[in-house]
């Protein structure tokens, strides 16, 4: 499951993923906050977290997280991806570069400093 965080300024968003993350939570969760974020602003700020009670992407979930960060290419202005998950921060250090904005990876003891780092300046 994915749940929306509170607390950002406007131009940010933050997402927390629990358990198993499924094609429906980016289409009733991710998917419209992005878009809507996107009406309002020219470039957005986006935090994923990926926290201790995550445990795995369905296929459907990856194809549809590809999909919307292809879509909006140049509109991702940072990108923080809180996790230990391995293979997870394998990937975005191999496909990161593909985003036009900054990316970084935090671990998940660092929560608070990504959190920071995203609203910073907003």
């Amino acid at each position: 499951m994915v749940e929306k965080m509170e607390g950002f300024p406007e131009g940010a968003l933050g997402f927390s993923a629990k358990g198993t993350v499924t094609r429906v939570d980016y289409e009733e969760v991710v998917i419209p906050a992005v878009e809507e974020a996107l009406a309002k602003f020219h470039k957005v700020r986006f935090l994923y977290s990926l926290g201790g009670d995550f445990k795995e992407f369905e296929s459907a979930a990856m194809w549809e997280d590809a999909k919307i960060g292809l879509k909006h290419l140049t509109s991702w202005e940072r990108v923080a991806v809180v996790t230990d998950v391995d293979w997870i921060r394998a990937a975005i250090k191999v496909f990161g570069f593909l985003l036009h904005g900054h990316i970084r990876i935090f671990p998940n003891s660092e929560i608070v400093e990504a959190r920071a780092w995203i609203s910073e300046g907003l």
